[in-house]
């Protein structure tokens, strides 16, 4: 029963799902992934190349399908956004559909062109 503004949430770690029925989540209820994969110390975004941490975070995604590829949100959403819809795939395995629906649940908005 809470509202936001859409900015605003995704600085507060919300989740907005940019499919069927639009639904938002705060940051208490949102959904997570459930791979069982934990980065390596030495475990780069495979978009920047930076560090992404030591694990799973609302900051730090990994690919369902492969459980190798690690990126930051903000580089994958920024990924989705460049590519659109029919092209997004894992950078890493190219895996589509289950990468894809992934993303979609996470809340990375993927745009259809």
């Amino acid at each position: 029963d809470r509202s936001f503004h859409l900015p605003c949430a995704v600085e507060g770690g919300c989740v907005t799902q940019f499919f069927g029925l639009y639904r938002s989540f705060c940051w208490e209820h949102r959904p997570e992934q459930a791979v069982e994969a934990a980065p390596e110390e030495t475990t780069t975004c495979l978009i920047c190349l930076e560090p992404v941490g030591d694990r799973k975070s609302y900051g730090t995604m990994v690919c369902p399908a492969c459980k190798h590829a690690w990126f930051h949100r903000g580089c994958i959403q920024n990924q989705a956004i460049h590519t659109g819809f029919s092209g997004f795939c894992c950078p890493h395995c190219q895996n589509e559909y289950r990468f894809l629906m992934e993303m979609l649940t996470m809340g990375i908005r993927i745009p259809k062109r």
